[in-house]
């Protein structure tokens, strides 16, 4: 099992695998620059040299994330600002031996025209791609059905991964908090979840699950993230079939589950590795 969670960069990239390896985690994920903001970092490459060499050295895999207001369907004015902050974003995860950046998927940008929201993105995705070379992904994410409910299906996901101009620059997030909320994955329908995606080709470039329980129950559509073991709606027999399947079993898990209401991640990876493995 290949497990970790979110961790910060507060004291730098290779303090933040450090904090990883503590964690007893094989995985961790990251936000590569202000969780806040879409400007530009002019990063510390030295410094995220060593975190990869670190991450290596200690069979570590990690993710960034790209900060909160990151929008596939900008408004004009800031197309250009979200275009440079994603290749920024990407340059970091690069630098740092990361598989990848996730990135939301897009939200609905006109009510008489249900096409426009995927345009958008997809030119987004062309413009960034465009101007990208480096071996890190961008990996999109499935939502959790809130605000105009796109990207909530493996249809949705595969075809704009298929339709832009780079496919080979794109792999998936499957976060399960967010397919719980959307009613993709109700708990109860694991096999024909994972029969879908297995006929569409989503697991296939699947590269990072967000390993998450649900404060609301199924198709709520509300992205409130619970612990693993406690005050979920998933039941843990139901995560823990999904994430041992034949189809994702090989695939970094990392928690994004709250570290202070009653366990730890460190806490939590212990229970999962011991329990599940």
């Amino acid at each position: 099992m290949i497990i970790g969670s979110h961790v910060s960069i507060r004291d730098g990239y290779l303090a933040a695998a450090k904090r990883a390896v503590a964690n007893h985690a094989s995985a961790f994920q990251y936000f590569p620059k202000n969780p806040r903001s879409l400007s530009v970092k002019a990063f510390n490459h030295e410094d995220a040299q060593s975190c990869k060499a670190f991450s290596q050295q200690h069979q570590l895999h990690s993710v960034a994330h790209t900060p909160y207001s990151t929008n596939l369907t900008p408004d004009d004015d800031k197309k250009e600002l979200t275009i440079q902050s994603i290749l920024n974003d990407l340059d970091i995860a690069n630098a740092c031996g990361s598989i990848g950046v996730v990135v939301h998927f897009a939200n609905q940008i006109s009510e008489s025209d249900p096409l426009a929201s995927y345009h958008l993105m997809l030119e987004m995705l062309n413009n960034v791609l465009g101007n990208w070379d480096g071996e890190c992904k961008i990996l999109l994410e499935n939502n959790a059905g809130t605000k105009g409910g796109l990207g909530t299906t493996f249809e949705e996901l595969v075809q704009v991964r298929n339709l832009c101009e780079f496919p080979e620059k794109i792999g998936f997030c499957f976060d399960t908090c967010h397919a719980f909320a959307s009613g993709l994955w109700t708990g109860e329908n694991t096999k024909e979840m994972l029969s879908k995606g297995e006929e569409l080709g989503y697991w296939k470039d699947l590269e990072v699950i967000h390993l998450n329980n649900s404060k609301y129950p199924t198709g709520s559509k509300k992205d409130r993230h619970a612990n693993i073991f406690k005050n979920g709606y998933i039941d843990e027999l139901q995560l823990k079939s999904f994430v041992l399947s034949a189809a994702v079993r090989d695939v970094p898990l990392v928690l994004e589950t709250p570290d202070d209401e009653g366990i730890t991640h460190k806490e939590e990876i212990h229970l999962l590795v011991n329990q599940w493995s």
